[in-house]
């Protein structure tokens, strides 16, 4: 019987390396990007980069464990949900008053060490954030968001602000 549930299971993981989520890898920078609108200092986009933008842009880098299943459902996933929270490739087509709240998340995802997520920083230790990139971050997002508070002419922002 133990036998049986065994090629079972191992028919099951078999069958399921078949079954393969789409990447999230785009061949160009979108016009959107943030980097396309704001200017974004070396340093910080270079922290982003390494600890941001495998699941907040539309550029994932993959490791060798993706190619393994049910590992690539579960990475889909994330990217999905962490792009939805904010996509810095898509940061330019967001209205002023969305590009403002985000970059209030981003100060507060910091400050708060919320982000990257923990289960991100268990394989790539080199996404963990130093003082001073989280202090960089903070102050360029904190600027920018100030930036386009007084470009826009937005009133002072509240809970309810998208």
């Amino acid at each position: 019987m133990i036998r049986k549930i065994f090629l079972a299971l191992l028919l099951i993981f078999v069958a399921i390396q078949f079954i393969r989520p789409e990447k999230n890898i785009s061949a160009q920078i979108s016009a959107n990007d943030i980097t396309a609108h704001y200017t974004v200092p070396e340093d910080v986009l270079k922290a982003l980069k390494i600890s941001c933008y495998d699941c907040h842009s539309n550029n994932t880098i993959y490791p060798w464990y993706y190619n393994i299943q049910p590992v690539a459902w579960w990475m889909a996933d994330h990217v999905k949900v962490g792009k939805e929270e904010i996509n810095f490739s898509e940061f330019g087509s967001y209205a002023p008053k969305k590009q403002r709240h985000k970059l209030g998340e981003v100060i507060h995802q910091v400050k708060e060490n919320e982000m990257p997520l923990d289960s991100y920083l268990w394989i790539h230790k080199n996404a963990a954030l130093s003082d001073a990139q989280k202090n960089s971050i903070i102050s360029w997002a904190d600027s920018l968001k100030k930036s386009i508070e007084t470009k826009n002419n937005l009133p002072p922002e509240t809970r309810d602000d998208e």
